[in-house]
């Protein structure tokens, strides 16, 4: 019987199951790794470790270190349970190795035991990280309770990965006095424990401590009906070195001895290890049948008698299993009738099995691999599977569960091997390279488009369909993870059409597959769009390509789904640069970057198409430093990009950045060079001869950079207005004037394409003898600039505009350190901001002082009687104003802004002295009258 509640695979969360109840590999959370365990019917407690235990209550870290058996855990568990305050018990597994599956369990520790803090830290969603923000939020939200919480690890020393334990150290050391850390281990883990001890802010409990004192040894003896005179107890602990596990090991092999104290004696004299002891004397006083039982349960990390049953092929594993675990003979009780092996008796026994049945072991894991189709998670099924080395099988219980997806969602779908965990990527390396047919062709296909090698893909894939061909009726989950793999693959080589044909094949096939198939695996569909949504991307259908991305970036299934839903915000982002709208495209890169982060997700294995779109809007508002700073956060982790769409945006934005800098030469070649991909991009193309056109221009060929241009400027407003202003350079007035007059037919254009046209007329009035409209056109385009703090677009116009204006026309508005003196956008990436992205914009959006009025009641620059710039007001003086023109009362916009009273006065008066007001009402007409609001 399988465990209640146990999905099949990452982001399966099972029914009735929230979100916050499964770890980031969508598993339910194991209760009983987060509860005290119990205590042996036999167990001593033993004042003076308790004693000890009290007394580190003054320390922020305790560490109880012995051996395996040395009766660390019982101790804790026993002194826990009798405190009169809440304790945060994790029991670690093998699965923790990876940081995002510990931290989540640790976080469901201390939820269980009543921090609420730690369910406003967040929750981990990628298996193999955990990003540091969520840890300085827990760590800052421990160091302010009242009372510290007592935090227990158990079985510490399975933890391997070196970053838990710096991460562990991390909040350690900020929680301050707001937590007491106990770990339990057999090692030393490598936390700083030289500066703790010099600092005597750590406790230890080691192995001499653990250790029975003879008197000690006699009571537990006691407990189990066996007496000892003192100098035998005293023998017996010298030889066991006082050790819990071999003296009670000891005491359970007495207790079957006709002479129980003679018996102690010769193993006194005469036994050398424990591992002799427990297979001659323990193993081998069960039943045969008992023993058969205990050998062939060795290879599993957990079992019920049901998977025993199958494993021994027998009916009566439960009440032996029960009876094993009440007789304590190291079989442990995990709840809902699932069983475990001491680990130690259990790595005994597994070495036993493999010298007295040569090749059973591979057996047992195909017949746990079996029996766990049916029954069982999937993770465990797929490492079962692994571990028989039958591939074929393996592979096909991924495809026909539909997880096939999870090769590419970020918290990859993680199975638990023995001796370590491993992704499906890992897990899959070892497959057999004769392994056939179409399912394991496809998890070839699948790890290839992985690591972005689409000809060994498409190879896989050819041989698939042709497989597939030939048992068409059947096999539908084969033919469905074939075809999404098809679009995935034309995504990444920017082959639109294949795409949308293989679009059509998912969605007819998905009426071929079980409902509640397709509801396990929410990250199919958000792959399908949002691959889809790149493809048509890639060809110019903007509106399309919209509509497949929104669908993935609003699309549920939590973490299962955070990798597409950010590269599909991301691609929107994309989209309202490349139409001229700054200020939407970086509130999408940072909602797709906030979202990551959310999810504690890894950088992106290419470069980041979110950082890109961030530098290209850096451009646009001159923070050349922060642009680059971006770049190089994009391009960090593998300089090549995965896919066209991102190879293109990384073109245009450092193409950009050169061109700002002066390296026109520079700019050259990064816009010329290719972007491989199956068809060309009319918008790549359009917005890279846009690049090589202001180049050309800027080194004095306006002709040239005219000539460029001549074919984009009748599809592009932004090449139109680019093909104006080389016609403009060149004496070409009434050209540039007739280009702009035609601009494409679209209402797309945004500020950064409307400003630089306004621009470019201005420049042809100015140049033509009409002062009075140049100057109005470039009052209307400042204006409509400083709302999106566009620098650069003023700064391309070149010195006639300061001449025009008798004034330098950043002066006052922008500031001397950058647009508005706003933080750069690199700071406000969410690696250094928290804010999420759903509760408000962030603070950079916000309109600033001298934005847009209607054009129709705008008056010309010289005729104006008030100024268009005064002085700034602050971000929250802005939000202020805002609910100020809501007709909210101060005691609502203090409410609404979580502030005081007094502090919402005070943002008022200042309010109305930048506005030169002294009432409500004057300063929200004022506000609109400069278009603030």
């Amino acid at each position: 019987m399988s465990e209640p509640g146990a999905g099949s695979g990452a982001g399966d969360v099972g029914p009735g199951l929230a979100a916050r109840d499964v770890d980031p590999l969508g598993d339910p959370f194991l209760r009983t790794r987060l509860t005290v365990p119990a205590r042996p019917t036999t167990f001593l407690r033993r004042d003076r470790l308790a004693g000890h235990l009290d007394q580190a209550l003054g320390t922020p870290l305790t560490m109880v270190n012995g051996g395996a058996g040395a009766g660390k855990t019982v101790l804790v568990a026993d002194w826990a349970d009798r405190l009169e305050r809440p304790v945060a018990w994790l029991t670690v597994d093998a699965s923790d190795q990876a940081p995002g599956v510990f931290w989540a369990y640790l976080l469901q520790a201390l939820s269980a035991c009543g921090v609420r803090e730690a369910e406003q830290a967040g929750h981990p969603a990628d298996p193999t990280s955990v990003d540091h923000t969520l840890l300085a939020r827990l760590a800052a939200a421990l160091n302010a309770r009242d009372e510290p919480v007592i935090v227990v690890v158990d079985e510490y020393d399975r933890v391997s990965a070196p970053e838990i334990t710096e991460q562990l150290g991390f909040v350690l050391q900020h929680a301050g006095p707001g937590m007491h850390l106990i770990l339990v281990t057999r090692t030393e883990p490598l936390l700083p424990l030289h500066r703790y001890r010099a600092e005597g802010t750590l406790t230890e409990i080691r192995e001499a401590e653990l250790a029975f004192t003879p008197e000690e040894a006699a009571t537990l003896l006691e407990l189990h009906g066996l007496r000892l005179a003192e100098d035998a107890a005293r023998a017996l602990v010298e030889r066991t070195r006082g050790w819990a596990a071999g003296l009670r090991l000891c005491a359970l092999a007495a207790q079957q001895s006709s002479d129980p104290e003679s018996y102690l004696k010769e193993f006194e004299a005469g036994q050398s290890t424990i591992a002799d002891f427990l297979l001659a004397e323990v193993l081998k006083r069960q039943p045969a049948a008992t023993q058969d039982l205990l050998l062939r349960v060795s290879v599993l990390d957990r079992f019920c008698p049901d998977l025993a049953n199958a494993l021994a092929g027998r009916q009566d594993a439960g009440p032996i299993l029960a009876g094993l675990h009440r007789a304590n003979a190291f079989v442990e009780h995990l709840g809902h009738s699932w069983y475990r092996l001491h680990p130690l008796f259990a790595e005994i026994l597994a070495a036993h099995l493999r010298v007295r049945f040569p090749g059973l072991e591979a057996e047992l894991h195909r017949r746990a691999a079996a029996w766990l189709l049916t029954c069982g998670p999937l993770p465990e099924t797929l490492a079962h599977g692994a571990a028989a080395g039958d591939w074929e099988f393996t592979a096909r219980a991924l495809v026909d569960d539909l997880a096939i997806g999870q090769f590419f969602t970020g918290p990859r779908a993680e199975v638990r091997t023995q001796p370590r965990s491993a992704d499906l990527g890992e897990l899959f390396s070892r497959m057999a390279p004769d392994a056939n047919g179409p399912e394991a062709r496809l998890v070839r296909a699948a790890r290839a488009l992985s690591d972005h090698d689409v000809d060994r893909a498409r190879a896989q894939l050819r041989h698939v369909r042709q497989e597939l061909d030939t048992d068409r009726p059947h096999r539908a989950a084969a033919r469905l993870s074939c075809a999404l793999l098809e679009v995935l693959a034309a995504g990444l080589t920017g082959a639109p059409g294949r795409a949308e044909h293989a679009a059509q094949t998912v969605w007819e096939l998905q009426r071929e597959v079980p409902p509640e198939l397709l509801d396990r695996h929410p990250e199919l569909a958000a792959l399908l769009q949002a691959h889809l949504g790149s493809a048509r991307l890639w060809a110019g259908r903007f509106e399309d390509a919209r509509a497949a991305l929104r669908t993935a970036a609003a699309g549920s299934g939590g973490a299962s789904t955070a990798l597409p839903r950010e590269e599909s915000l991301s691609r929107l982002a994309l989209m309202d640069y490349l139409d001229g709208w700054p200020g939407p495209a970086e509130r999408k890169a940072l909602a797709a970057l906030t979202d990551a982060e959310r999810f504690s997700l890894s950088e992106p294995a290419g470069p980041g198409l979110g950082h890109l779109v961030l530098a290209a809007v850096a451009v646009d508002r001159d923070e050349l430093d922060e642009a680059q700073a971006l770049l190089d956060r994009a391009t960090a982790a593998q300089p090549e990009p995965p896919d066209p769409v991102t190879a293109a945006g990384l073109v245009i934005a450092r193409a950009r950045l050169q061109l700002a800098r002066g390296q026109f030469r520079a700019a050259l070649r990064t816009a010329e060079s290719a972007v491989p991909a199956a068809v060309a991009s009319p918008w790549a193309e359009d917005h890279t001869a846009l690049v090589v056109s202001a180049a050309h221009l800027a080194e004095g060929a306006p002709e040239t950079a005219a000539k460029v241009l001549r074919d984009a400027a009748e599809r592009r407003g932004a090449c139109a207005v680019g093909a104006a202003r080389a016609q403009l350079a060149a004496g070409n007035a009434e050209a540039a004037l007739d280009l702009l007059a035609n601009l494409p037919a679209t209402d797309a254009d945004g500020p950064a394409v409307t400003v630089r046209a306004a621009l470019v007329r201005a420049h042809a009035a100015d140049r033509a003898g009409d002062g009075a409209t140049a100057r109005r056109l470039a009052g209307q385009a400042l204006a409509d600039a400083r709302r999106e703090r566009l620098r650069r677009p003023v700064l391309e116009a070149g010195p006639w505009l300061r001449r025009l204006l008798g004034a330098d026309p950043l002066a006052g508005a922008y500031g001397a350190h950058g647009a508005y003196g706003h933080r750069s956008m690199a700071s406000r990436t969410p690696s250094a901001t928290h804010e999420p992205a759903t509760t408000r914009p962030p603070a950079t959006t916000r309109l600033p002082i001298g934005t847009r009025q209607s054009a129709a009641t705008r008056p010309p620059v010289a005729e104006q009687s008030a100024p268009l710039v005064v002085e700034e007001l602050s971000g929250r003086e802005q939000d202020v104003l805002q609910r100020l023109a809501q007709m909210m009362s101060t005691e609502e916009i203090a409410a609404d802004l979580f502030v005081s009273v007094n502090t919402v006065k005070t943002h008022l008066k200042s309010v109305y002295r930048k506005l030169g007001v002294n009432r409500r009402g004057e300063a929200v007409r004022r506000a609109r009258d400069l278009g603030l609001l």
